[in-house]
């Protein structure tokens, strides 16, 4: 166990230092910095003097260097549009997106998993069909379009929810949370509905196909001939097995939650980090972009960390083949 923990702690490091490495590539091809934080009317001399205490004219390695120390210390620079620490810009955005995904993701897991397993033991019934086909419309719609949708037939024609915005929000110290006012609430329902639904999606049909692959197995077919409830073999038998596979596919898809965020922060303004970054890109603000790339990659090596314990503390026919691998070596 801990070896496989140390394996996957120094992939995630090799990924780190590789998405270190482009967000260090995106510094150095897009643009002088110098005229971003200084301006046209700015002197040779000033430009040449911000240039020396900013360290850039030391070579490339070293400045690589400094920018994995800075960044492994949560220091990302001055945002050139804001004149702020990019630190203090994503700790106000970051509860936003965090609260916006732990919606998608609760949305997507609470209908998902009962819509999949519904669909597999009912897979003849019209409402079955019917479920499968707007799953299908579900993926095959963008993003952009479903937000948009939801905004004309619930905030312009029936004027139910908020178009855009968080809503009022409450202050707990640094973290600021919506949760607690019904306007907040009411502002999540939209986004957090949008966002959670491709990955609603994938999760309703993955389920009903790995519900429908266990339901076919021996030991079902066992544990039907000893005479067990119908219930009993669905839930305490195929349902458990059946969440194996998807602890890991759910685990990969809240890392792309927090990356198709973008989209959705966007087309309803929400003012989190993925709006953040939208705002950098069209005033090429380098260091948000970097320290966003940068942030979102350390998520996702975090939760596929996490998802690889749990399976391998799920599923024991991992630890067998760990040790029957180690015992052949002897």
């Amino acid at each position: 166990m801990i070896a496989f923990l140390i394996r996957r702690l120094f992939q995630g490091t090799l990924v780190m230092l590789c998405v270190g490495l482009v967000a260090f590539w995106i510094f150095q091809s897009l643009g002088d910095p110098i005229e971003g934080m200084l301006g046209q009317e700015a002197t040779r001399q000033d430009r040449e003097e911000l240039r020396e205490r900013l360290g850039l004219n030391d070579p490339a390695v070293v400045q690589f260097g400094r920018f994995v120390l800075r960044c492994s210390q949560g220091n990302f620079g001055i945002s050139y549009r804001n004149q702020r620490p990019v630190g203090d810009l994503i700790q106000e955005r970051l509860p936003a997106t965090l609260e916006l995904v732990l919606v998608a993701a609760c949305l997507s897991l609470s209908m998902g998993i009962p819509m999949g397993v519904y669909t597999a033991l009912r897979r003849n019934r019209f409402s079955s069909h019917l479920l499968q086909t707007v799953s299908l419309i579900g993926i095959s719609l963008p993003t952009f379009v479903t937000g948009i949708i939801l905004i004309l037939v619930f905030s312009v024609i029936l004027k139910w929810l908020p178009s855009f915005g968080r809503g009022e929000v409450v202050q707990l110290g640094w973290w600021s949370t919506g949760f607690l006012r019904w306007s907040g609430i009411k502002a999540l329902i939209m986004p957090g509905f949008t966002l959670a639904l491709l990955q609603l999606t994938l999760i309703m049909r993955l389920v009903r196909a790995e519900m429908l692959e266990v339901l076919r197995t021996d030991y079902i077919r066992f544990a039907r001939a000893r005479g067990l409830t119908n219930r009993a073999v669905h839930f305490s038998h195929a349902l458990r097995n059946t969440l194996v596979p998807v602890v890991t596919i759910v685990g990969l898809q809240l890392g792309s939650l927090i990356a198709f965020a973008v989209i959705t922060e966007t087309v309803f303004q929400w003012p989190g980090m993925g709006f953040l970054f939208i705002q950098a890109v069209n005033f090429v603000d380098i260091p948000v972009m970097s320290a966003y790339l940068v942030l979102v990659a350390f998520l996702f090596v975090i939760i596929n960390i996490i998802v690889d314990l749990l399976y391998y503390v799920i599923d024991p026919r991992l630890r067998v083949e760990k040790s029957a691998g180690g015992g052949g070596g002897h």
